[in-house]
Formats: structure tokens, sequence, C-alpha cells
């Protein structure tokens, strides 16, 4: 169990999908429906406290009303989340952005940010992109 001060791997997915979801002050039952179904059902959370979503929810919260503190969420990912899972978190964020079949301006501006963070290259990018907008097709 990760320290007060310290995130877990899972934390880190867990708060860019709360950061996601709460870039357009906007934050949709569809969305919240998505970070928890994400947490249900995928292995990487197999082990994870799920008491533990209310802390990290409250951290982005605050960190969002920070003048900085997009920039220490994402010192506190880079920090917890090994390399391997920077293209999981980015596949996380596009699903919670295309959750609410609408990722506006703000959603998309915070995607950016989070490929420049965890250095996602473009066409992985795209790739990551495109699978979300399948599974998040509506007729």
């Amino acid at each position: 169990m990760p320290t007060d001060d310290v995130l877990s791997p899972q934390d880190s997915l867990v708060a860019i999908m709360i950061a996601v979801s709460m870039s357009d002050a906007n934050v949709r039952t569809a969305e919240l429906l998505t970070i928890q179904q994400v947490i249900h059902h995928l292995p990487i959370f197999a082990e994870y406290d799920v008491d533990r979503i209310t802390k990290i929810a409250q951290l982005t919260v605050d960190l969002f009303e920070e003048e900085d503190g997009l920039d220490a969420l994402f010192g506190l990912i880079r920090g917890s989340l090994p390399p391997h899972l920077n293209e999981t978190a980015y596949a996380l964020a596009c699903d919670v952005a295309a959750a609410d079949a609408h990722a506006g301006q703000p959603e998309l501006r915070l995607l950016e940010e989070i490929r420049y963070e965890l250095n996602i290259d473009m066409l992985h990018a795209a790739a990551i992109e495109r699978g979300a907008r399948a599974r998040h097709m509506t007729l």
C-alpha cells in the first residue's frame, strides 16, 4: 500500500482518468462510468484498493485548483508510473475523453499534454486515439 505522499502506478492511472474527466469542468456520468468499468475490469487494477479512488480524486481536484497543479500532477505521475505503462495511461485517458462522444478543446489540450509528458510517439498516439473512437462509437 502506497504511503500518503507516494502514488502507486494504479493511482497514477486513476489520476490521469480523473484529470481528463475534470478538464472541461463538466464531469459527465459516462466518463465516471468508464473510469469505474476500467478499474473493475482491467488486470492492472486486479489488486488495487478501490478505497483509494476518493483520495486520488481529491488530490487531482486539489492540484487542478493550484496555479502549477497540472505540472505537479505530471511530476507525481512520472515519478510513479513505469515507462512501460505510459501507453496504457494514454489509452485510458483517451477512453475517458471518448466516453461521452464529445471531446471538447479542454480535453483535447489535456490529451496533447499527456502525450508530451508521457513521451507518446505520434503514430502510437494516433492508433490509441483511433481505438478509443472505435470503442465508443454510437449509431
